[in-house]
């Protein structure tokens, strides 16, 4: 069995480490699943995926919509390196992301918000993005 939301996070990882311009901000090993608390900076944390189960296809296989939030925290020129991930981030997620795994239904491209830390002596800055897809898969 294929579970939807890793066979999902799998190809958006691999297609942001396959992403020349993502790389050259973020290195491969700071892309990752797992906690959203930053370990190394920069990084882009893909964080535990939202699943909503919709049905089953003509074939006998599943739907399942899936969110993934993506968390980019950055401190080197803060808010302005954080947006500058977001925008290689958004480029490399613009169309749904390969896989041979699972299909991917319907898809919808991330979107990003940006915060700083409120403390003036630290210049982190977090930007959090959704990228939403609908995954077809057999169990």
């Amino acid at each position: 069995m294929i579970e939807p939301s890793i066979a999902f996070q799998t190809a958006v990882r691999g297609a942001l480490i396959a992403d020349t311009t993502t790389t050259d901000l973020v290195p491969a090993d700071s892309i990752r699943a797992g906690s959203t608390r930053p370990d190394m900076l920069p990084c882009i944390i893909l964080a535990n995926p939202q699943t909503v189960h919709l049905g089953r296809t003509a074939g006998g296989g599943y739907l399942t919509r899936v969110y993934i939030d993506l968390h980019i925290w950055a401190l080197e020129d803060g808010a302005d390196m954080a947006r500058q991930i977001g925008g290689a981030l958004s480029v490399a997620l613009w169309d749904a992301p390969q896989t041979s795994e699972v299909g991917i239904d319907e898809y919808t491209r991330p979107s990003f918000a940006f915060t700083r830390d409120p403390d003036p002596e630290r210049a982190y800055c977090h930007g959090v993005g959704t990228v939403e897809g609908v995954i077809r898969w057999q169990a």
